[in-house]
């Protein structure tokens, strides 16, 4: 499955696994927030952040991850610590790649 603001809002508050070293944590996607392009900026483009929710007990530094999901597969992202709060870490994924073209 491709790694789309469409796919990743289709699994919106559901976990996804992340392997640390011989572990897997669960942590939630809680927001997929997109971005319109601008007039001025390069067309084309998919420009789009994820935000998970982790637990308090452990902190994934800013890495690359493999993760995994029931129904978008596994894939590699990077994830960057962005927020600490009684509840958990929250983490962001960006997103900014050129969209295919239709043919």
């Amino acid at each position: 499955m491709e790694l789309t603001e469409a796919n990743f809002s289709e699994n919106l508050n559901t976990k996804f696994s992340v392997s640390v070293a011989d572990e897997q944590l669960e942590i939630e996607l809680v927001e997929v927030k997109g971005y319109r392009s601008e007039h001025h900026e390069q067309q084309g483009m998919e420009r789009f952040s994820i935000y998970f929710q982790g637990t308090p007990e452990f902190i994934l530094p800013q890495g690359l991850y493999s993760m995994g999901h029931a129904r978008m597969g596994s894939f590699e992202i990077f994830l960057v610590p962005i927020k600490s709060q009684e509840t958990g870490i929250q983490y962001e994924a960006v997103f900014n790649y050129f969209r295919e073209q239709e043919q």
